[in-house]
Parts: C-alpha cells; structure tokens; sequence
C-alpha cells in the first residue's frame, strides 16, 4: 500500500511540474515527426539504423526504406527528433523533421 500510494505521489509531482514549466520551455518539448526522404547510396546503411531507430525486423525496415518517403517515428520530442535526423543523415539518408 505504501509504495503504491509512493508512485502516485510522484506521479502527480511530475504532472505539477510539467503543467507549471514556462511556455518557453513547453514549447521546446513539442512533438515532431521524423520522415525519411531518400535513403541515398547507402541503402544497407540506412536500413541497418532504421532497424536500430524502430526496432522492426529487417523485411519490415527494407520496405519502409524503399517506399521512401515514410514516417520513420512520430510523436518523438524535437530532441530525440534532432538526434535521430543526425543518425540518419550519418549514413547518408535524406531527412525531414515535421512538427
């Protein structure tokens, strides 16, 4: 009972400081979407970090990068959006990053 009662606290915590963050900073955790535009010439390449990125299987990471262009992740914050554009790019895939 004690530990349950632990968790909600600290949930509703984390809830209270998400809703008093400034503006400024609430902007800043906005959502964006990652679209793959052309993998480029190095399509194993590419593939290969799609994989690691999604967590698909290989089939799955082969016809997603060959029907370029495609939504790789969605709903990921602008950071990791950032983050996954310059993995992407890396190995040479053209990226998009929609908000």
């Amino acid at each position: 009972m004690k530990i349950e009662i632990e968790l909600e606290l600290e949930e509703l915590l984390a809830l209270v400081k998400a809703a008093t963050r400034p503006p400024e900073e609430q902007t800043k955790q906005a959502e964006s979407t990652v679209v793959l535009t052309s993998a480029g010439d190095k399509k194993i390449e590419v593939i290969k970090e799609v994989r690691a990125i999604t967590g698909l299987g290989l089939k799955e990471a082969k016809d997603l990068v060959e029907c370029a262009p495609q939504k790789i992740k969605a709903g990921v914050t602008n950071g990791d959006a950032a983050k996954i554009k310059a993995q992407l790019e890396k190995v040479g895939a053209k990226v998009e990053l929609t908000i």
